[in-house]
Order: C-alpha cells, then structure tokens, then sequence
C-alpha cells in the first residue's frame, strides 16, 4: 500500500508518517501545500492520500478543496481528511456523491494507531471511515425523530459503528458479540430506517449518513 500526506505541522506529518511505515504502508510523499499534493498523487498514484483539512497559505479549506479534487480527478485513490475540529457540513461535502474510498477523522484519532491504520486501510481498499463524534453528531440532531427512536440502545450502537465504515466482523469484536447477533441488527436497523439491505459497506454507510442528515 503507497501514501502520500499532506499536513503542515512537521511534528504530525513525521508522526503520521512513522506509523504508517511501522504498520507495512509505503510513504511515497510529504508535503504541507494542497498544491504539492496533488502534485504528488498525479506523479505517485498512490492508493490514499491522507489529508489535512487546512492547509496553507490561508489555512481554511485547502486541503478539503484538494481532497476533493482527487475524489474527482483520481477515483481509484482514497483520501483521508484529518481534522483538529469537528466540522459536519465539510465531512458530509466529502461523502456527497460516495462513500467508497473516502474518510474523515478527528486529529486526536491518531493517537489510537490501532484504529487510524484500520481506518487508512480501509479507505485506501475502497471502504469508508468516519470519526466516531460525527457520526454522534449526526445521531444527536435525529433524537426526537420518530423513526430512529424506534432503535433499541443496541441497535443505535450498531447504527453508530456502521456508519463509521466498519464491517460486520468490526461491529462484533467491538461490541464482543457475535457475527450472527450483528446481522440481525443491522437487518432491523434497515428495516426501521426504510433502508434497502443490498449493496456494499460503503453504500449502507452512505445511506445512513445520507438519512441523518436529511
């Protein structure tokens, strides 16, 4: 797996890139400029691009500009945004069209090397990933819509974790339960969210996202 990463603090990009050298993923490039990046994924053609949302000269939305830039322009490289802040309105701007191969996490999701290289894998290999206080986020603003307070608190549980991007066999290790017990929430979830049950991870993410926020 090949990376490249753009982020401005020296600290964090060395960091970023040493984990991900620890964890079997080749780092092809750094940079700190959104145009240095996409320098680098047209020469590179990496399989994800990890990205911070704010990048100079301004530090407002460089970064998610390029990010969405290669989402157009390079639909085989995953991109990965980083954030300091959550920022719903960019992170749900960066799943418009699609989910597949697409993230976006918290900085401080770093320290948890664990689960920030699942997350680089999983986007890189065409998945999803969404910072678990977003998801929150989104779910907070739905409290006192009839349909999702028809959830049991362990299916919204499920509902949170499936709309971070991550698998069956993720749900269940997270909540220590088995692969059977979490198919029949997620097929409950589907039904009481009027969700299809067909298509890839990616594409349930997406729907459900794309439920919450409607």
């Amino acid at each position: 797996m090949r990376a490249v990463i753009a982020e401005d603090s020296v600290l964090l990009r060395e960091g970023v890139t040493r984990v991900l050298d620890d964890a079997g993923v080749e780092v092809v490039g750094t940079c700190e400029t959104a145009e240095e990046l996409l320098r680098q994924v047209r020469g590179e053609t990496p399989d994800i691009a990890i990205v911070d949302i704010r990048l100079p000269p301004t530090h407002s939305d460089e970064g998610m500009q390029a990010a969405l830039e290669i989402r157009a322009s390079h639909p085989d490289v995953g991109v990965l945004v980083l954030s300091q802040y959550v920022e719903v309105g960019l992170a749900m701007k960066l799943l418009a069209d699609s989910a597949e191969g697409a993230g976006y996490l918290l900085k401080d999701r770093i320290s948890d090397v664990k689960d920030f290289v699942a997350a680089v894998q999983r986007v890189a290999s065409g998945g999803s990933a969404i910072d678990p206080i977003i998801v929150s986020t989104l779910l907070s603003k739905r409290r006192n819509d009839d349909v999702l307070a028809e959830l049991t608190p362990r299916e919204r549980e499920v509902l949170e974790l499936m709309a971070e991007g991550r698998s069956n066999q993720g749900m269940a290790d997270k909540l220590v339960i088995t692969i059977r017990s979490v198919e029949k929430y997620v097929s409950s979830i589907f039904d009481k969210l009027g969700l299809p049950s067909g298509g890839s991870d990616s594409r349930r993410v997406l729907a459900v996202l794309l439920y919450l926020r409607s």
